[in-house]
């Protein structure tokens, strides 16, 4: 009997089992096959990257003026309470993908005094993990699972200049060549799977889309910017009220501090918030249902994916297209 083992920031994992949702997408009924992916239910994670930022790192030069000086002032304070609150992901990159999540949120920066070409993620401070080296990393997870498909969603872009988004979109042909799927209508898995290609990858710079056709356009992202769970439901179910947009788009149930909360709550974490939170968010996904129709759902984002059922209970809601 396998033993079970602690992965990272204490969630369960079994040894020497394979995830039964690393190869969800080639498990589908056939009938799923002909599905547009803008149509299916996926699961994503939220800052897909924090769980390797820096502790070393300095402050994100988007961060307000008074963080990054409190951060030269009194480091040993500063940095470990915007650590706490930073880090939305404890799974590295090939556990979500060995987990089943398919939709990746990549911010990318360059950081100010960086070595040339050394681009990182970044939420609040930078990763130890390269941007090439973790493309990369997907790539040779790809290989390994031909008829899965990853949607790698690029945004931020943090001190990038033109030349480094030639360099960043150079280095995804490169790592992904044929892999990448061309901008043009959302493909089916069927149609995916007859082309070779495994990644839709959308950038969120529209001079660089304009000028390369592997690049799809930034997906819109449902952001509630809620602390508390039932609030962000209700800004969930607003914003299906108002229709769902016509392609691929992300339902985000990540919870989101504010310093009012950080200031009542000095010892707590973004961990410590999401985790109590995730049954009545879990209850909501799983009332959820894929679909072209106006109040569907398509790709649902997370934070601490491997902390309950959420992936498991993402892909589930594919049974609704069936009637059954």
């Amino acid at each position: 009997m396998p033993g079970q083992v602690s992965a990272p920031g204490g969630f369960p994992r079994l040894q020497g089992t394979a995830n039964p949702n690393a190869d969800w997408m080639s498990a589908l009924c056939p009938r799923l096959w002909d599905v547009p992916l803008q149509h299916l239910s996926i699961p994503g994670s939220h800052d897909t990257m924090t769980y390797c930022l820096n502790k070393k790192s300095p402050i994100s030069q988007k961060e307000s003026r008074l963080l990054q000086l409190l951060a030269k002032v009194l480091p040993c304070v500063t940095q470990p309470v915007v650590l706490r609150w930073s880090v939305t992901q404890v799974l590295g990159v090939t556990e979500q993908l060995d987990a089943g999540v398919r939709y990746l949120d990549l911010r990318i920066a360059h950081m100010l005094g960086g070595a040339a070409n050394n681009l990182h993620f970044v939420h609040m401070v930078y990763t130890s993990a390269l941007v090439e080296d973790t493309l990369t990393e997907i790539s040779e997870w790809l290989e390994g699972h031909p008829r899965e498909v990853v949607i790698l969603a690029c945004r931020n872009f943090e001190g990038l200049t033109e030349d480094l988004h030639e360099y960043l979109v150079t280095c995804i042909k490169n790592i992904f060549g044929d892999m990448l799927c061309p901008r043009g209508e959302v493909p089916t898995l069927r149609q995916l799977w007859a082309r070779g290609q495994q990644v839709v990858l959308s950038y969120d710079d529209a001079c660089a889309v304009a000028r390369h056709g592997e690049l799809w356009p930034a997906i819109p992202y449902w952001w509630g910017n809620q602390v508390k769970a039932p609030e962000l439901v209700r800004y969930l179910e607003r914003m299906q009220s108002c229709g769902r947009p016509g392609g691929l788009f992300v339902a985000g149930i990540n919870l989101t501090e504010n310093l009012q909360y950080i200031l009542a709550h000095p010892s707590q974490s973004l961990q410590g918030l999401t985790l109590p939170n995730l049954p009545y968010l879990s209850a909501w996904v799983r009332e959820q249902t894929p679909g072209p129709g106006t109040r569907c759902t398509n790709i649902i984002a997370g934070d601490f994916i491997g902390a309950d059922t959420f992936v498991h209970d993402v892909i589930r809601l594919n049974e609704k297209l069936l009637g059954c």
